[in-house]
């Protein structure tokens, strides 16, 4: 997959199918804009995602900035899905004040040579966000493209949106973000040496310390699999501070994987997280906090195996 970044000049030289966004959590009503314009490869096409960097509700103070999916993440999910050019628009006070038919004319016709465009019936895009679908297809015959509006994707009567994804995850509903975003919660990074009271316990563990702005669950353990070097392993996994073996404040995924015991420091893994067990609590020692480890542990292994 070819990534631009940090750059506005660029230009295509192959006929693009494009979907536009913010793509956050790429959930499943994303999804359905991706299988258009991966369709349109059959044609000769090339598949390209155009999203901005930072979102605009970030550039504009509307956000926390908190994101249910990271650059890396993205990057990691549109290259699997089969993307073939992702660009990360910098979008900057300057950037942000290009007016519609600029951003129509200028870049989307002239230097992404765009032939087909997947639009959502709430996209937004230039100056004041004044750019919309029907602008696109107002535009689409005199500059050569054709525009498919995909309506919101409802799941149970409810509009799946990257806000409704966020809310799931925020209470610990991860059973139905999975639903949502048609895959488990991810959490990926590289794999840090922690204090190693896991391994001292007899439960040697991996830990990654998520992105800032990374949006997590409530602090707990979490039914869990870990995908390492093209490999999925069961896992079980606690998200938050580990408060009966350190004070400090520092936010991590910590994973035990069944049927596995190898020293994998600086690498990358995913932690997928499934399913809330129990909420992330002070034990009065480290031999309580054992206790409890075995029967987590016990716990995961006969999560969903038993009929």
């Amino acid at each position: 997959m070819e990534i631009i970044s940090n750059t506005t000049d660029f230009y295509l030289e192959k006929e693009t199918a494009v979907a536009i966004g913010k793509f956050d959590g790429v959930h499943i009503g994303h999804r359905r804009l991706l299988e258009e314009i991966l369709s349109c490869r059959r044609k000769g096409m090339a598949a390209c995602v155009f999203t901005f960097e930072p979102a605009p509700a970030v550039l504009f103070g509307q956000s926390d900035g908190r994101e249910l999916t990271t650059r890396e993440e993205k990057r990691l999910l549109f290259e699997r899905m089969n993307i073939d050019i992702l660009i990360e628009f910098p979008l900057t006070a300057e950037t942000a004040a290009i007016s519609p038919k600029a951003f129509v004319t200028e870049i989307l016709a002239k230097q992404m040579n765009t032939r087909f465009i997947a639009a959502g019936n709430d996209l937004s895009f230039g100056a004041k966000g004044e750019g919309n679908a029907e602008l696109l297809r107002k535009m689409g015959p005199e500059l050569g493209f054709t525009v498919r509006t995909i309506d919101k994707v409802c799941l149970n009567g409810q509009e799946v949106s990257s806000t409704y994804v966020r809310s799931r995850v925020e209470s610990g509903d991860l059973i139905l973000a999975e639903k949502l975003m048609g895959m488990p919660y991810m959490v990926a990074g590289k794999v840090v040496q922690g204090r190693q009271i896991g391994r001292s316990l007899g439960f040697p563990t991996v830990n990654i310390l998520p992105r800032a702005g990374k949006l997590l669950p409530p602090n707990g353990v979490y039914y869990s699999s870990v995908r390492y070097n093209g490999r999925s392993y069961r896992a079980i996994s606690n998200v938050g501070c580990k408060p009966t073996v350190t004070d400090e404040h520092v936010m991590g995924v910590e994973s035990y994987l069944y049927d596995f015991d190898r020293n994998i420091y600086g690498e990358s893994i995913e932690v997928y997280l499934h399913e809330f067990r129990r909420p992330e609590q002070r034990f009065e020692d480290v031999e309580s906090l054992k206790k409890q480890l075995e029967k987590d542990i016990s716990a995961g292994a006969d999560w969903r195996c038993t009929p």
